[in-house]
């Protein structure tokens, strides 16, 4: 049989067995709020999430496909990366800012540090297009993927037929961006009467709620508000964070809070990325004085015995089944297409 037939037939099975997440209808967690993205415009279906699992984890999203958005945000450490601080991009361009972890983005009205994006639909044309990072165009993405067996199978078995539009590759993307829902912690399991705090768990508990509870609001662990921390503008990057995009002076140095959920899988931290080691982090805030975006002033003293206790219930914020879980990890069905691709 020809080598191509062959081929077509395999892609064809692996579309089809193309492993899906147990769940395709969006279970929002016992305790948290109402999510704030509209499901009515973009209805879970198992076969959108298997085309945008595919997506996220191929690198043919780059101008010269040698990274994908996975090269940023891996499953393994809270979909971020902690091999250098700032991302890198194609032909090892380095770009101004560390890759914020990815998790419980339904509940997001702004992304990234700065907030340049208000919808996560639009999400993906940020890096996609940014000349540091994949350097791309939509409209050639697109070609690309219509050139594709393995794509056009996937596309037609979600919506009929293989047309690859913008709508429907953004919309593919959202679908399995909104699988990533970390509420299964030792936290969780506490809040909903399944497990106990140990005595310095709870001790951490009680520091954290006096100092980091504004900023990093229980139970998505943020604010998603744009906060200053006390941080020196670095020389090189002259990052002014939120007043990037609103011009307004208010906003200097203001980034969006990121989740402390999963934050012992997510350094080195802060928006660029200059800090190693969580213990640095509470380093930095352990004699400081926070005007918050809402007015509030916050004085954090931390000695070094709350500071232990403090890192042993942040470590209660780790999430095993998030961070290993299959249905959001690589599709091994992409390994089959990438050595055709190289043959």
């Amino acid at each position: 049989m020809n080598k191509g037939v062959v081929f077509f037939i395999l892609l064809s099975v692996f579309s089809i067995a193309f492993i899906s997440p147990s769940e395709t209808e969006f279970k929002k967690p016992e305790n948290f709020p109402k999510p704030k993205y509209n499901f009515k415009n973009n209805p879970f279906d198992s076969n959108k999430i298997n085309i945008g699992r595919a997506l996220f984890y191929d690198p043919i999203l780059s101008k010269d496909s040698s990274i994908s958005c996975a090269s940023c945000h891996s499953n393994y450490t809270a979909f971020t990366h902690v091999d250098h601080a700032l991302s890198h991009g194609i032909a090892d361009r380095i770009g101004f800012r560390n890759a914020p972890g990815l998790m419980n983005l339904a509940w997001h009205e702004n992304f990234m540090w700065d907030g340049a994006i208000n919808n996560l639909e639009m999400q993906a044309l940020a890096p996609l297009t940014n000349h540091l990072e994949m350097d791309e165009n939509l409209n050639h993405v697109l070609e690309k993927l219509n050139r594709s067996v393995f794509y056009k199978n996937l596309f037609k078995q979600a919506y009929g037929d293989e047309i690859i539009s913008t709508d429907r590759f953004l919309k593919s993307i959202t679908q399995f961006l909104l699988q990533m829902v970390s509420a299964s912690a030792k936290y969780d399991s506490v809040k909903n009467g399944s497990a106990t705090f140990t005595a310095q768990e709870k001790k951490g508990y009680h520091i954290f709620k006096k100092n980091c509870a504004t900023c990093h609001t229980e139970p998505l662990f943020t604010n998603l508000k744009f906060e200053q921390n006390n941080l020196p503008i670095d020389s090189n990057l002259k990052d002014m964070g939120r007043m990037r995009i609103t011009q307004s002076a208010k906003d200097s140095i203001c980034f969006k809070v990121p989740t402390l959920r999963n934050i012992a899988f997510t350094f080195p931290y802060m928006h660029d990325g200059r800090v190693r080691k969580l213990q640095e982090v509470l380093h930095h805030y352990e004699n400081i004085e926070l005007l918050t975006s809402n007015h509030t002033r916050i004085k954090i003293k931390l000695n070094k015995a709350e500071k232990v206790d403090l890192t042993a219930f942040l470590l209660t914020l780790t999430d095993q089944k998030f961070l290993f879980n299959p249905a959001l990890a690589f599709p091994k069905e992409l390994l089959l297409l990438n050595r055709r691709k190289n043959e």
